[in-house]
């Protein structure tokens, strides 16, 4: 087997059981292509959170140094390149997409501010959102309209990590809850106290903002559910899998009144299965609205995808 698929599949089973859960429904050259395209994910996220804070924004140029080279069609050693190089060609992928991914790694490097939600949600589709639109690539769709929807499930999937891993973040020195939100919910200067423990006066306020995160995460899911219609049958079915994972996940999250002390939520085995069943129920269940397979002359970006 191709080393490259390989390592591929180890990273998307490593590192998130529930994309490799989902997965197993596609046609098998979608499967390979969209490991390939996680594999990269992964192995960009590594090379910035895996250094020394000093040493990201180092990281990110080399990243993007690496991307204008597989771009410009130079040939690469590593196995993960070479392989991410012959999925964007192969699938028309535009470089837009993985060069925004980069740039939400940028703001993790930078120490961006998250002074209100437009800013967590431009993050949130550079990091998520991206990964949407070059997905749908794979899965042979590059409509407009099913792009966009793409690209909110992802926000939409995102916006749920970021709600479950909020005490987790902290201890990295970051925080994803929008300030203004937060001034709001009674703690102004949160973010000032990054360093130092997650103080447990703060507690209410960040579930209060955790919880109005995960309820303005359900409007992208609903949207980005909107998109599952316009994928071929075995896509749907992976999709619509992942999606509703993932947004059990929120609700696990909500259950706990967000608490951001609380064990990291998970969906276990056996409701990861029920829900892969009920996946399948609403995919055949659902009245297929398919489009022409039209490619769009331009990459769409944040303003693009913002309105829903």
């Amino acid at each position: 087997m191709n080393p490259a698929l390989v390592q591929s599949r180890a990273s998307i089973a490593l590192h998130s059981k529930s994309f490799a859960l989902a997965s197993r429904f596609l046609a098998s050259d979608e499967r390979d292509e969209a490991a390939v395209v996680y594999a990269w994910c992964r192995r960009a996220d590594d090379a910035v959170d895996l250094v020394p804070p000093s040493e990201q924004r180092y990281a990110v140029a080399r990243l993007g140094y690496e991307l204008a080279a597989i771009y410009d069609g130079e040939a690469q050693a590593d196995p993960i390149l070479a392989a991410f190089q012959a999925v964007v060609g192969r699938r028309q992928i535009p470089s837009a997409y993985p060069g925004e991914l980069l740039a939400g790694m940028a703001m993790d490097a930078e120490g961006t501010a998250y002074d209100s939600y437009d800013t967590l949600l431009s993050y949130c589709f550079r990091v998520a959102g991206t990964v949407g639109l070059m997905m749908s690539h794979v899965m042979g769709v590059r409509h407009p309209v099913a792009l966009k929807h793409a690209a909110h499930l992802g926000m939409a999937m995102q916006l749920t990590n970021i709600c479950r891993d909020v005490h987790e973040d902290w201890q990295r020195a970051r925080l994803y809850l929008p300030d203004d939100w937060l001034t709001v919910a009674g703690q102004p200067d949160l973010r000032a106290r990054l360093g130092g423990p997650l103080p447990p006066q703060a507690c209410r306020a960040v579930a209060s903002v955790t919880c109005e995160l995960l309820r303005r995460a359900e409007t992208l899911y609903a949207s980005g559910n909107c998109g599952i219609p316009l994928l071929s049958l075995r896509s749907a079915l992976s999709v619509r899998a992942a999606s509703l994972v993932y947004a059990d996940i929120g609700r696990t999250i909500l259950a706990r009144d967000a608490d951001p002390f609380a064990p990291r939520a998970v969906v276990g085995t056996g409701r990861k299965l029920r829900l892969m069943l009920r996946a399948l129920t609403m995919t055949l269940g659902q009245v297929p609205r398919r489009f022409e397979r039209a490619s769009l002359d331009r990459s769409l970006g944040f303003h693009d995808v913002i309105s829903i």
